[in-house]
């Protein structure tokens, strides 16, 4: 199938889902960030040798040279989107003009339809070198600034997976209308964006014949008895363990099974390390457009219930499944 007919095929199904709201959000942002998951996917195919490239994001983390190369790519494609006008990243965690000008008259703004992308360009990088699954985080925003905004302005989300195939989950909502919500599984064939269809309508199951869990952290549980009880009864009950070492491929694990729970504890020793801007708030929109829960292990909000405040904000994360989140909020909240 062409990549022409191919993004046809997935805009008219977002389409039906969310109504015609937001064309240049399903027309041209989301093509764009299929066609940033996609070069990343052909690049890493090739990168056999996954080195530092010398340098430091501003968290302190070193870069790979493929961080480098999958930030650029991402950048690149949100350039070359007129409705795209900012974009951060775990990279370089400043919002930063996409247009050419880097100015935008008020009038033109005031009619436009906006849009604001906060990425992380290759989530678990570091499990790149044993050849296992990473994947890229996503979030749209609507309007000019993601800063000092409620998450119900982050209208779309995508996860891109890198394993032995490239598949990527794409949530959408529109404002106001918490029935109209979609998530999308598709397999991305190319740099060009070519996609199929994998599942038109991505949820988690009612009545699940296993369940999973992924405990990050777990050595956290030595030092905090809630957690250690937690994983205790997972093993008591007989859930399986799917823990990858990446947020992306846990996750989407999860929403593939249609169950399952992710846990990124918070304790007085091990500190909250995902980014809420590039990280926790698409993740968490991910999974409740497909009917789970992402709360804050700490004190059990919603995560999509907190303002932006910073880029630098971090958290801990229970998402999944519902009835496996309040599992886990009982036990580590109470």
């Amino acid at each position: 199938m062409s990549s022409q007919n191919s993004a046809r095929l997935l805009a008219e199904s977002l389409r039906r889902a969310t109504g015609d709201s937001n064309p240049a959000l399903i027309s041209s942002v989301i093509p764009s960030l299929l066609r940033g998951i996609g070069h990343t996917a052909a690049a890493l195919r090739m990168a056999h040798s996954v080195e530092t490239a010398g340098s430091q994001n501003v968290f302190g983390d070193a870069q790979l040279n493929v961080d480098v190369l999958a930030e650029r790519f991402f950048r690149d494609e949100l350039a070359a989107c007129p409705a795209v006008v900012a974009a951060s990243s775990e990279e370089d965690p400043v919002e930063v003009s996409t247009q050419s000008s880097g100015v935008v008259k008020a009038e033109e703004a005031a009619e436009a339809e906006t849009y604001v992308v906060a990425f992380d360009p290759l989530d678990g990088s570091s499990i790149i070198g044993p050849n296992w699954t990473v994947g890229s985080i996503l979030g749209v925003w609507e309007g000019r600034s993601a800063l000092r905004q409620h998450p119900r302005k982050q209208l779309a989300a995508v996860l891109g997976v890198y394993g032995p195939r490239t598949t990527a989950v794409i949530a959408v909502r529109v404002p106001g209308r918490e029935d109209a919500a979609v998530c999308v599984e598709v397999g991305v064939a190319d740099a060009a964006g070519s996609c199929e269809i994998i599942r038109s309508d991505v949820r988690f199951a009612a009545e699940p014949k296993t369940r999973y869990f992924a405990p990050a952290n777990l050595r956290a549980a030595s030092e905090e008895p809630r957690y250690m009880g937690l994983v205790t009864q997972y093993i008591a009950r007989r859930y399986t363990l799917r823990y990858s070492g990446g947020l992306v491929p846990d996750v989407v694990h999860a929403l593939v099974k249609g169950h399952g729970v992710y846990l990124s504890p918070v304790t007085a020793r091990s500190k909250a390390k995902l980014r809420r801007a590039f990280e926790l708030l698409p993740v968490a929109l991910v999974v409740e457009c497909a009917g789970g829960q992402a709360i804050d292990p700490v004190d059990g909000r919603r995560i999509l219930e907190t303002p932006l405040e910073n880029l630098d904000e971090t958290a801990g994360l229970i998402c999944g499944a519902t009835e496996d989140v309040e599992l886990a909020r009982a036990a580590l909240v109470g």
